[in-house]
């Protein structure tokens, strides 16, 4: 079995204008932020499947190079909160209309392979760190009031991941990198 998922991939320059502006709010270094490397929109979770079902999925996936580029804007961060604890910071991320066919349509087409269909409404973000412990409230606040000129860009692939769990952190391997179509000018 192998652990995957479906992701948007962000382009090199966000990622560390993104790193560059969550460094000048807060230099906590306590805390095990997520790699720029690892950055990504995840599009789909699958979870667990057959190794031998990558290859099937990975030639169904190839509908998206049909698809054009898309455009994001990132503007802020939130946190996702569990009993009312927050538990992730991220960058919340504005994507095109057609961000959300592509998922729908990834969904769709997963569904004939018994990949269950998600529920919850997709939400895009960039997950920036995980919080295991009690957090100070300032930090929250710092990252929720912090205004930044708004990162606008295009991302042109998506790829199918397997992740492996380690006890120093996941680790992605690409098993299939399918590159959008340029937008039209």
């Amino acid at each position: 079995m192998i652990r995957a998922f479906i992701a948007l991939n962000i382009p090199v320059f966000v990622k560390e204008k993104l790193f560059e502006i969550s460094n000048s709010i807060s230099q906590v270094n306590d805390f095990k932020w997520e790699s720029r490397n690892k950055l990504h929109l995840t599009l789909k979770f699958i979870g667990d499947v057959e190794e031998s079902s990558a290859s099937v999925i990975a030639n169904e996936l190839s509908f998206l190079e049909s698809h054009h580029s898309l455009k994001c804007v990132l503007n802020g961060f939130d946190f996702f909160y569990r009993d009312k604890k927050p538990v992730i910071l991220y960058a919340d991320l504005k994507v095109s209309n057609s961000t959300f066919t592509i998922v729908d349509e990834i969904e769709t087409r997963l569904e004939k392979y018994s990949i269950k269909k998600e529920t919850r409404i997709f939400n895009p973000h960039l997950t920036m760190l995980r919080i295991k412990n009690d957090i100070d409230i300032n930090f929250v606040h710092k990252f929720k009031n912090f205004t930044f000129e708004p990162i606008v860009f295009v991302c042109n692939s998506v790829t199918l991941f397997k992740s492996e769990l380690h006890k120093s952190g996941s680790k992605y391997f690409e098993i299939k990198n399918y590159k959008l179509k340029e937008l039209e000018k």
